[in-house]
């Protein structure tokens, strides 16, 4: 944005997005002052939300704005993860009773802003962070006039399974894992090669297997280290013997 020639205000309101913030930080490295913020305030035109954090008056937020203004404005990183990053992809198996839920990841060094977690959004925002993933797989998804940064599908379903069952129940993941009929081969074997819980890769490759997917017979499983040692998803359950895993029995059963 050049802020150095015409009308100050003009241009900051060609750049502000519908729904968006505008933060003090970024206003003051384009050059507008802390007087020229307040007079806009004074003028009616912004009001503070938090400290150095603005909103325009009459605008009504909205949590994918919101994301896309604090990742664009101050280099953060914050994505829709999960299920939510499913959804954007097109696999919707949740039907959300009240509110529906959009699932936040942030890189762990990073902290949730207190004013992110106290608006009321379109949205109940849930926030996760994981050093599980170690070579995040993100893309761009268009979302009217603003980018959102998101999980590759491979990895929202991985997500998925890490969050499961507090978050997610089996079952319900396993229907969802049913409809991924085009994930990525490639992309599948690098996350399953650098990602560190033992649990969800096994449980990932027993899904994909019992979903006869054609691209599970792409993988190269030797590549991908599943550890040692039997892991229980469940007390009372099925025993998988090639994956070492105990599984829901109603997960075993289903066909």
């Amino acid at each position: 944005m050049n802020i150095d020639k015409g009308n100050k205000l003009n241009q900051l309101l060609q750049y502000w997005q519908p729904g968006g913030l505008l933060f003090s930080s970024w206003l003051n490295e384009n050059g507008y002052s802390a007087q020229l913020i307040q007079q806009y305030r004074r003028s009616g035109w912004f009001s503070m939300l938090r400290r150095g954090v603005m909103y325009r008056n009459g605008d009504k937020l909205s949590s994918f704005a919101v994301i896309s203004s604090y990742n664009t404005q101050l280099n953060k990183k914050f994505y829709v993860g999960a299920h939510s990053a499913l959804e954007l992809s097109g696999f919707n198996h949740f039907v959300p009773m009240g509110k529906p839920v959009l699932m936040i990841g942030y890189p762990v060094q990073e902290s949730i802003p207190n004013w992110l977690i106290d608006i009321d959004f379109e949205y109940e925002l849930k926030f996760f962070s994981t050093k599980v993933v170690q070579n995040p797989q993100l893309t761009f998804v268009n979302n009217g006039s603003y980018k959102i940064l998101v999980s590759v599908p491979e990895q929202a379903f991985l997500e998925c399974l890490l969050l499961a069952p507090n978050q997610y129940d089996y079952m319900d993941l396993f229907y969802i894992m049913e409809q991924l009929t085009t994930l990525r081969s490639e992309v599948v074997q690098q996350l399953l090669e650098n990602t560190n819980n033992i649990k969800v890769k096994r449980l990932f490759l027993y899904m994909a297997q019992k979903a006869g997917h054609d691209w599970f017979s792409k993988l190269d499983v030797d590549k991908i280290n599943l550890g040692s040692g039997k892991q229980k998803l469940v007390e009372d359950g099925v025993y998988l013997p090639e994956y070492m895993i105990t599984i829901p029995k109603e997960l075993y059963e289903y066909e």
